[in-house]
């Protein structure tokens, strides 16, 4: 029987590569991009992690590097970060069969190697892997390849963390006493799943670096933690506990919710806000084949400045299963009205689409409409294709026609074109 053989394929600082890609200029610079409404860095380039910049930490607080080392800020660009993705994965899926590629995140993708160990040279053919992905899309990457998905996982931190791999680290071919050597040095914490309050457990344990945990017994750390970390030991020694998940799970739910820019605390602004996010929540239902028969709604002011913390929550129930927009997005004000408070500035809301179900699943009642819910669906296609063919938002709801200044839109002072996405912002040549 064959070992089985992954790789865990990973861009280099996702979203700084893929701002790159799209402008020289921040190249040999450092860059970092900002979360939601520019507020902390959630990606760096290596030179701004050498300044000291740290991964979440505020805009404010690193302001004197920003201007001492000239960095170039960015807003999160989530639309060209999507569809670099899209790319990515589907360049991945050309050098693997169609049931040995799983799609981890956005900037991640396992892909399984067993059948391919005999035919190809596994090292070369992962260099293969990243010159093709750089030379089509001009993202760097790291590619770490082991006997299971963690031991994969953890190449693919070494290759990130040591330049002499040159972005590939190959656990099957290399020196066993070069790997035992450098997971001696790497903390506990670096091995997938071991997060902060498990790592302080296992260090009162003794167990500190990654080779602790190889050499611990895995029988003593089930019993006292779980079966988890007892996989994850076996896992760690080359035993492979963790299949590959080729299809997503179905979705209990879908949230669409948001900090605003500045707060709102008035019901219209709260009302557009509302039909946007309904209307992102709608096409991600749409785009997965689902219905949902609830809603929830909710609005929160914020937590840190206000003196009075208010939370409002409700769940507003639907005659059926829908996807239908227009209906959803009604029963969506319906909740507002009944948690909106006067008096309060309003940092943040959102809608969660719940009770969700897949559209082949559905079955329709004695007194279906058969007739509406086709017209219904009519019309959300045609809304979703010239959305999708001519640019996000060409058609939305009357509420977000209103062309006044609108308070909830999330800050992105900082965000560059949509290169891939917006007609309007394909490169120009000047």
């Amino acid at each position: 029987m064959k070992q089985r053989v992954f790789a865990l394929v990973d861009v280099n600082n996702c979203y700084v590569s893929c701002e790159r890609v799209f402008d020289p200029k921040l190249h040999q610079r450092p860059v970092v991009v900002l979360s939601n409404n520019d507020g902390c860095v959630v990606s760096r380039s290596k030179e701004a992690k050498a300044l000291g910049i740290k991964m979440a930490v505020p805009l404010f607080q690193i302001q004197h590097l920003i201007r001492q080392h000239h960095v170039a800020v960015l807003s999160s660009n989530y639309a060209l970060y999507a569809e670099m993705s899209r790319r990515f994965m589907n360049i991945l899926a050309d050098f693997v069969g169609p049931n040995e590629q799983e799609i981890y995140s956005i900037d991640e993708c396992f892909l399984e190697l067993t059948d391919h160990q005999h035919r190809e040279n596994l090292s070369s053919y992962a260099r293969q892997i990243l010159k093709t992905v750089q030379t089509w899309l001009g993202l760097p990457c790291c590619i770490g390849i082991g006997y299971s998905k963690t031991q994969a996982k953890m190449a693919n931190h070494l290759a990130k963390t040591h330049a002499a791999f040159d972005g590939v680290c190959n656990m099957v071919d290399e020196d066993p006493c070069v790997i035992e050597g450098l997971l001696a040095h790497t903390d506990v914490g670096e091995v997938w799943g071991v997060g902060r309050k498990l790592q302080k457990r296992l260090e009162q344990m003794q167990i500190c670096s990654v080779m602790d945990l190889v050499e611990a017994d895995d029988k003593r750390l089930g019993q006292h933690f779980s079966v988890m970390l007892e996989n994850t030991v076996r896992e760690l020694r080359g035993i492979s506990c963790i299949e590959l998940e080729h299809q997503v799970p179905d979705k209990q739910h879908i949230i669409s919710s948001r900090s605003f820019g500045q707060p709102v605390k008035d019901l219209q602004n709260l009302s557009e806000a509302l039909t946007q996010f309904t209307q992102r929540a709608v096409e991600r239902l749409y785009a997965q084949r689902l219905l949902c028969k609830s809603i929830g709604v909710s609005i929160r002011t914020n937590r840190f400045q206000d003196a009075e913390y208010f939370h409002s929550y409700t769940i507003v129930h639907l005659r059926d299963y829908t996807d239908n927009l227009l209906e959803i997005n009604k029963a969506v004000q319906y909740g507002l009205k009944c948690i909106f408070k006067v008096g309060h500035s309003y940092k943040k809301a959102g809608i969660t689409l719940l009770d969700v179900i897949p559209r082949q699943q559905y079955v329709p009642d004695l007194f279906f409409d058969a007739q509406s819910t086709i017209k219904n669906q009519k019309l959300l296609d045609i809304l979703i294709q010239i959305n999708k063919e001519h640019g996000k938002d060409r058609i939305v709801l009357a509420p977000l026609t209103n062309k006044q200044p609108r308070p909830w839109k999330m800050n992105q002072a900082h965000k560059s074109p949509s290169y891939l996405t917006q007609w309007a912002d394909v490169l120009r040549v000047q």
